[in-house]
């Protein structure tokens, strides 16, 4: 029996244009009703960048948590700043993961609403690692690098031994979370195969305090930036520009904020 692989391919190529097809029917002139058109497009943009600056600067240092803390002390600008965009990129995040879940739901409404909520929740689940990150830091410069080697490692021991904790019964979200909304990327024809692949990659992204560059992190976040800034880019295609008056109030509240965090109470 002989198989017409030539057919089979050509069927696949054609079902994954029709789903692209109407989705793209399905989600035209629908902007994101929250947080709307902008945020979600800078988010989509910003988020990804973010990550892959603070991937990118903390590369050149061995990913284990003892030289992290190392790092820290030798280069406390720099390592700093690699933490920061990293977890601000993850925050950033939060409203284009929804919008790509808006898509979805268009044509595939259960995949969009668990791939979206399951990624949300490890997008959290991150941000309080990220939280156990910036405390580490500070404590090496009260309490001393070799205390902070010895502390991390009890750290590490006890939540090991912890039998329920919130964030640790989240953990799985923060990897397989992004398997799903790749694949309702994928079947609701939000994304093509090879973008929607890309973005299930993140699944491959190290969780937990102290954790650096690893190799396959480029191979994640790399995959997230190919998803993502696209789509970011195209939705910010897909109206009008902002108005004047818009404009006036984003540089309004800018500056309000630059004011209140260089000239407001602090402690």
């Amino acid at each position: 029996m002989s198989i017409d692989l030539h057919g089979r391919i050509t069927r696949w190529r054609q079902t994954g244009a029709d789903r692209r097809a109407a989705n793209t029917a399905a989600n035209l002139d629908r902007q994101p009703a929250f947080p709307g058109r902008w945020v979600s497009a800078a988010s989509l943009i910003a988020g990804p960048t973010l990550i892959m600056i603070g991937t990118l600067l903390r590369s050149s240092f061995y990913y284990f948590v003892p030289y992290q803390l190392v790092a820290y002390t030798q280069h406390p600008t720099l390592i700093t700043a690699a933490y920061a965009c990293f977890a601000f990129g993850f925050v950033l995040l939060l409203p284009g993961v929804v919008a790509l879940a808006q898509r979805i739901t268009a044509t595939s409404p259960l995949w969009g609403l668990w791939g979206g909520c399951l990624v949300i929740v490890g997008l959290f689940t991150r941000t309080f690692q990220f939280g156990t990150d910036h405390l580490a830091f500070h404590l090496t410069d009260t309490l001393g690098l070799q205390t902070m080697l010895t502390g991390i490692d009890g750290y590490y021991d006890a939540w090991r031994e912890t039998v329920w904790h919130p964030f640790r019964s989240m953990s799985g979200p923060a990897f397989f979370g992004w398997v799903v909304l790749a694949i309702g990327a994928y079947r609701s024809g939000a994304l093509g195969l090879g973008r929607s692949i890309a973005l299930g990659l993140m699944s491959a992204l190290a969780l937990g305090t102290l954790k650096g560059t690893e190799p396959q992190s480029f191979i994640a976040v790399g995959g997230l930036c190919l998803a993502f800034i696209p789509l970011g880019i195209s939705l910010l295609r897909s109206g009008p520009p902002p108005t004047r008056r818009a404009m006036i109030w984003i540089a309004v509240l800018i500056a309000i904020h630059v004011l209140m965090t260089g000239f407001g109470p602090r402690g």
